[in-house]
């Protein structure tokens, strides 16, 4: 049987240190040497990158309850800069899709609640609908897509940081992959913005 699909990309971002790690040794909410960066002007013109073009985000249940606590606030702030409130609009306003297995409902308005396999629930919306399905800093969604070969982009901000413990993104075990850079920038902080598109 033919796998449907009409031509929806995978995307993903997430920042990483130098060592690989999205979060440090203090645990999840252990981003220091990832948050620092996420507001220069490279940071910000690559999280508008991210966004344009997805039509749905999926979130896992850290990142959507996270998530919720802040950016509706920043889309109908005037003040914030202008590319943190277009991702703050978009995430408010599109389809999103929220992984988890205690949520009994979805945290969000335009959200639904799956206890599914990423895998599967990224199958079914690449069967139908368009533009991009983003998934943004929920590692474990982006392992899982990894880890099935089904990312066909991946942005990634890497820091001048070695975090020296925490969770990696690219475990051991991944299938082997080849990758083509799309594009690629350094800010004034030593950030490295890369876009890697999947070469199948």
């Amino acid at each position: 049987m033919t796998e449907q699909t009409t031509g929806r990309r995978v995307t993903a971002n997430i920042g990483l240190s130098l060592d690989g790690r999205y979060n440090g040794p203090g645990g999840a909410g252990d981003a220091g040497a990832i948050v620092r960066y996420a507001t220069t002007d490279v940071a910000r013109d690559h999280l508008t990158r991210i966004w344009e073009g997805a039509t749905t985000a999926l979130l896992g249940r850290v990142n959507a309850e996270g998530f919720l606590q802040y950016w509706p606030s920043v889309a109908v702030d005037e003040n914030a800069d202008p590319r943190d409130r277009g991702y703050a609009k978009w995430l408010v306003d599109v389809e999103k899709v929220v992984f988890s297995t205690t949520l009994a409902e979805a945290p969000w308005e335009r959200a639904r609640v799956v206890n599914a396999p990423v895998a599967d629930v990224v199958a079914e919306l690449k069967a139908t609908g368009t533009g991009d399905i983003l998934v943004n800093s929920s590692a474990s969604l982006i392992k899982a897509l990894l880890s099935a070969d089904l990312l066909d982009r991946l942005h990634l901000m890497i820091t001048p940081e070695i975090a020296g413990g925490g969770r990696r993104l690219f475990d051991d075990g991944l299938p082997a992959s080849g990758w083509t850079l799309a594009h690629q920038e350094t800010g004034g902080l030593g950030e490295l913005v890369m876009v890697y598109d999947r070469a199948r």
